[in-house]
């Protein structure tokens, strides 16, 4: 089977599975909007959205307005220690919402997985299409996109820490699905296959390896054959992170690099920041730590959203061209 028989095969998976669970969320997320404020959105818990292999919640965020047919549909992907909706709401992603007018999905770790609720990235058995956690992820978002009529083009991944790793490894296993990402403080596509990989990777920085090799780790969980376009990706990363070293978020913009097969110079440079063509950009933040960028005005300073010089999730919107 080559990759288009592959994704039209999960598509029609999930397709039978959204129509069943569509209705499900409609109810539901019909009744919190109707009890929106003019003022903020709302969040909901949504028990039922299809396959759940992963055994993760699901939240929404909805914004205070009707959301209209064809926004874009935002994922996010919180890190260890977080909930769903602290995440969206500390890191500024809420706001956004309430200013573009789209909704936000909102998969949620539980400790039956991970005592820590860290989404388990560095298992193969949770990162491969259709399996596990990426699965559940997977699901979740063709039910939301039914649901709220979103353009299939402008569907989006974003993530911290070990949420950042698995936007990443999201991007890889389901490249036909999304259209951008984002990662903050993550790691690349396959550095680690463990736990204890894991933490080593996170301590110490990822593999050496050629382009090929790169390249490589990302097929290895991307649908088999596949020869579409990749997503664009925005890399954020402090220097001084402690938990996640640098390294890390430097090898993950070669590693991107690499699959869309641009050079090792920047296309543009400036303070913090590369580009490479409209494709991988990479924020490199000096004395900023394990934390997600925020601006004043945008997200809430908490343990793991923090002031910077730059806000991620305005400029991010700018690179997914949504602002």
């Amino acid at each position: 089977m080559d990759w288009s028989d592959g994704v039209r095969s999960l598509r029609r998976g999930l397709g039978i599975a959204s129509r069943v669970a569509v209705a499900r969320l409609k109810e539901d997320t019909s009744k919190v909007s109707l009890t929106a404020s003019s003022a903020r959105g709302h969040f909901a818990v949504l028990p039922e959205f299809g396959p759940n292999p992963g055994r993760l919640q699901l939240r929404v965020y909805l914004p205070p307005v009707p959301v209209r047919d064809g926004a874009p549909l935002i994922t996010l992907l919180h890190g260890c220690g977080q909930d769903a909706a602290s995440f969206a709401r500390e890191s500024g992603w809420t706001a956004l919402a309430d200013r573009v007018g789209l909704p936000l999905v909102l998969p949620e770790q539980q400790e039956l997985n991970n005592q820590a609720r860290c989404f388990q990235w560095f298992l193969p058995s949770d990162t491969e299409r259709g399996h596990g956690e990426a699965g559940s992820i997977a699901a979740m978002i063709s039910a939301a996109a039914v649901r709220f009529n979103s353009d299939p083009r402008r569907i989006f991944v974003a993530g911290l820490s070990a949420g950042g790793a698995m936007a990443a490894a999201m991007l890889a296993a389901y490249p036909d699905l999304f259209a951008a990402g984002a990662v903050c403080a993550g790691l690349p596509v396959g550095s680690a296959h463990s736990a204890i990989q894991a933490l080593a990777r996170m301590a110490h920085g990822a593999p050496e390896c050629e382009t090929g090799e790169w390249i490589e780790r990302v097929r290895r969980i991307a649908p088999r054959g596949y020869a579409g376009a990749w997503p664009r990706l925005s890399i954020w990363h402090g220097e001084a992170d402690e938990i996640v070293v640098a390294d890390n978020g430097r090898k993950l913009a070669a590693q991107w690099r690499a699959l869309h097969r641009l050079p090792e110079a920047p296309s543009h440079q400036s303070y913090s920041h590369q580009r490479w063509a409209d494709a991988v950009e990479l924020w490199m933040l000096p004395d900023f730590g394990h934390a997600w960028p925020v601006g004043c005005g945008d997200g809430l300073p908490a343990h793991f959203a923090a002031p910077a010089p730059v806000a991620a999730v305005p400029e991010i919107a700018r690179f997914w061209g949504i602002t």
